[in-house]
């Protein structure tokens, strides 16, 4: 690796002084812009070698009225500061490829915050549909879930008089995909899901959206230029509640965590299911390791993350954690792994070496979502 070598004022100043009376055939002004462009280069390079390279994680806290995301040094393992998306209710969260807009849903106001992560301010609010949920940022656009038909709230217990009657109500209406063009500052078009739509991923090759209905227990695919229903996956004879999915970084396989099915379903790269693996109590939170040697599940009831070989889908251990882990996210090295726990008010950090809890990080107001720049694998982001 280079070593930039470090200047004080003095010595930069005898630098552009020798520079000056050194260059032979140059006039004046030759001379000066040489100097003040090696000085411009120097402190860019002393402060690019000086900036921190471990990144950040930006954690959306779902009951916060006043601030809503905040920010974890990932050098430190703590948090540095928060930032106000001005409204209420954030969840879902995602990140340009380039880091410098923070995309959160914003329920209460039914809009999604455009941040300038550079600031910490609110750059945008774009207004994207009732009660959105779930966010994934891809290239230039951005897709949101949003709910008309969710009433908030933990889904009945299957079997149950109010799962019954929640059967029964006719209002299911379909979620919609919003997609917003964040060159125009503006959503362009929906995509119509299933009622509830719980996860959203996208086709290795870009052209098709997949997501999860929890409320029909469905995972249908859809054409994203079009709109249209490619495919439709029922999930009951399995499991109900569908939450989670991904898929592997080769786009073989895709995954879906059933929620009370206590499991999770594998998908071909045609959408057909191969198999079932159980899970402990109510998944939700998947993902691979980018080698897609691995599978992390977050069993929210179980109160653990669960690793999975990618192959055989043996279980390979589960790692206490606390209430109500819902989205995770590793590191850009992939040396460690971060948990939002709602319910503990904690982001627990995970060594994935020792597969074991090496931190907790206090963070307010029931932790929701977390994504990193530079941009890792996770339950709600790729690194890909």
């Amino acid at each position: 690796m280079k070593v930039i070598p470090t200047f004080n004022k003095a010595s930069i100043s005898l630098l552009m002084l020798a520079l000056v009376a050194g260059i032979a055939g140059c006039n004046q002004e030759q001379a000066t812009e040489v100097a003040t462009e090696t000085m411009s280069e120097e402190v860019v390079n002393e402060a690019t070698v000086n900036a921190p390279s471990s990144g950040l994680a930006y954690v959306t806290s779902q009951k916060s009225d006043t601030a809503g995301v905040s920010v974890i040094d990932l050098a430190t393992m703590e948090v540095i500061k928060t930032i106000d998306v001005k409204a209420e209710a954030p969840r879902g969260i995602g990140i340009t490829e380039d880091g410098t807009k923070l995309i959160v849903a914003t329920r209460e106001n039914e809009s999604i915050a455009v941040i300038d992560t550079a600031t910490g301010e609110v750059a945008q609010t774009i207004k994207v549909g009732k009660n959105p949920e779930f966010v994934r940022v891809r290239g230039n656009f951005v897709f949101i879930s949003s709910e008309p038909s969710a009433v908030g709230g933990p889904p009945p217990k299957p079997g149950s008089a109010e799962a019954e009657e929640d059967d029964d109500d006719d209002d299911k209406t379909p979620a919609r995909i919003a997609i917003v063009d964040l060159a125009k500052g503006e959503k362009i078009k929906e995509i119509i899901g299933g009622p509830e739509t719980e996860g959203i991923e996208f086709s290795a090759d870009g052209k098709e959206i997949v997501i999860t209905n929890e409320a029909d227990n469905t995972i249908t695919v859809h054409n994203i230029e079009t709109g249209e229903l490619v495919k439709t996956i029922h999930t009951h004879e399995y499991g109900d509640r569908p939450r989670g999915i991904k898929v592997s970084p080769d786009g073989k396989t895709y995954l879906a965590t059933l929620e009370y099915g206590n499991k999770f379903m594998v998908l071909d790269a045609d959408y057909n299911v191969v198999r079932t693996v159980d899970t402990g109590k109510v998944p939700y939170g998947i993902s691979f390791d980018s080698t897609g040697e691995h599978i992390y599940v977050a069993a929210n009831k179980e109160k653990a993350l669960q690793v999975f070989d990618a192959k055989t889908y043996e279980k390979i251990k589960d790692i206490p954690t606390g209430n109500r882990c819902w989205h995770f996210s590793f590191t850009p090295d992939e040396k460690q792994l971060l948990l939002a726990c709602g319910k503990s008010e904690a982001v627990f950090v995970i060594d994935t070496e020792k597969q074991e809890v090496i931190k907790e990080i206090p963070v307010a107001d029931m932790p929701w979502g977390i994504v990193t720049y530079p941009k890792s694998m996770g339950s709600l982001d790729t690194k890909f």
